[in-house]
């Protein structure tokens, strides 16, 4: 194993680990990866990330094949088809954080109740289709749920988030989680008011230049 692979299974086991001690994953459930040459590294299925090295994380060829000695996460079909549709996802952290699942399971988009949702790509984010978890059906609804976003909610399950990196993937999901908590918030009291198209537009422009370059 080369050196780089070495040290990106260890910052995927990292991310992972950063992931369940911020409160947006719990247990075995979510999962990270990286993208590399020829591939991605992905957690491992069914496997604490507490208990686990550097060297259990899996290395998957875009062919879906891997050497490695542990089983890939399940949910591994969309990497692979998140990193071979985006060329600009370089990580991507896949959650089932309590206020994004609880909003999942309504079935419906985030709406532009707040500007940052501009964030993620436009505005909304979008809800996934159910499908069954590890299926490629599940792929191909997250793929169009995703289309021109960066993050999805998944209906009945979770959010799913990518980014440029590690850092930023996980910044992502962390961020996410702090909006649908605030929509949930929301709800309880009533239906919010939502930003209109145009200004959406105007905050969507501004992200392209937002933040350090």
């Amino acid at each position: 194993m080369s050196a780089e692979l070495s040290q990106l299974k260890a910052s995927v086991l990292a991310c992972a680990r950063a992931m369940n001690a911020g409160g947006i994953n719990r247990g075995t459930a979510g999962n990270v990866s990286a993208r590399t040459e020829g591939g991605f590294v992905v957690t491992p299925t069914g496997m604490d990330y507490l208990q686990s090295a550097p060297d259990d994380m899996v290395f998957v060829a875009m062919d879906g094949q891997s050497s490695d000695k542990r089983k890939p996460s399940s949910e591994w079909h969309f990497h692979r088809d998140i990193y071979a549709q985006r060329p600009e996802a370089g990580a991507i952290v896949h959650t089932h954080s309590p206020f994004a699942t609880s909003l999942a399971c309504l079935g419906k988009d985030v709406p532009p109740f707040h500007y940052m949702i501009a964030r993620f790509g436009g505005d909304t984010v979008r809800c996934a289709d159910y499908a069954t978890f590890g299926t490629q059906a599940l792929s191909d609804t997250m793929l169009r749920a995703l289309s021109g976003r960066s993050a999805c909610l998944m209906a009945n399950h979770g959010m799913t988030v990518f980014g440029r990196d590690l850092d930023q993937a996980l910044a992502h999901a962390i961020e996410l989680e702090v909006l649908c908590e605030q929509y949930w918030r929301v709800l309880q009291l009533g239906e919010p008011r939502l930003l209109p198209e145009d200004e959406m537009q105007r905050v969507l422009e501004k992200f392209k230049t937002y933040g350090q370059s």
